[in-house]
């Protein structure tokens, strides 16, 4: 007599009790990993290691359409930077700025600065005046201090200004964020204000 039990079929689907150890597997190797730290980005990631630096030297505007545009600056932001020390002090308009020192230093960004406004008018930048309109570096870090007193000192000996530089080297107190529609001011309405140029060039 014939056999009346087949072979398996080769496209057959896997038993039960295979399928249900698979889907145990797979699902306990998934949920694992979402229990593991992320893996360290290993590509070209210039958020991974920026610094910040916050300048004042005149309307944001026209500092935040310069200094936006060098390379290794990552990020800038428009606002009021207070002295954390003379708590009286009328906040400064300023730019606060994320870059990568891999690609420009602190030191950089500073000389660059020295050009691209006048610091040797005390609370006036071109037509605006008033001591939110002052020239001052508003430090983070002893280090950002001591390359400040150093870089300006360096402006102030090598005559590229007439008069004597007055910027502030201030530590940083608090900075407040200046309403949206300052932020990119120059890149929304090109053409618009701006009492700033680079010198030398």
């Amino acid at each position: 007599m014939s056999r009346t039990s087949q072979p398996d079929s080769p496209t057959a689907g896997p038993r039960p009790a295979l399928l249900g150890f698979v889907l145990v597997a797979v699902f306990g190797v998934f949920f694992m990993a979402l229990g593991q730290p992320a893996a360290a980005w290993s590509g070209d990631d210039e958020t991974a290691a920026t610094e910040t630096a916050i300048l004042a030297g005149g309307c944001f505007w026209g500092m935040e359409g310069l200094i936006r545009d060098l390379d290794g600056v990552v990020d800038t932001e428009v606002g009021y930077a207070a002295d954390k020390n003379d708590k009286k002090a009328e906040p400064a308009e300023a730019i606060r700025i994320e870059y990568d020192p891999e690609r420009i230093s602190f030191e950089d960004l500073l000389r660059f600065y020295f050009k691209m406004h006048d610091p040797t008018t005390k609370n006036r930048q071109g037509n605006d005046r008033g001591a939110e309109y002052r020239s001052a570096i508003f430090v983070l870090s002893d280090e950002q201090r001591q390359v400040a007193v150093r870089v300006r000192a360096d402006v102030d000996a090598s005559g590229f200004w007439k008069n004597p530089v007055v910027t502030e080297i201030n530590d940083a107190g608090k900075f407040k964020e200046a309403a949206e529609h300052h932020q990119d001011y120059l890149e929304k309405n090109p053409g618009g204000y701006t009492c700033h140029y680079v010198r030398g060039e």
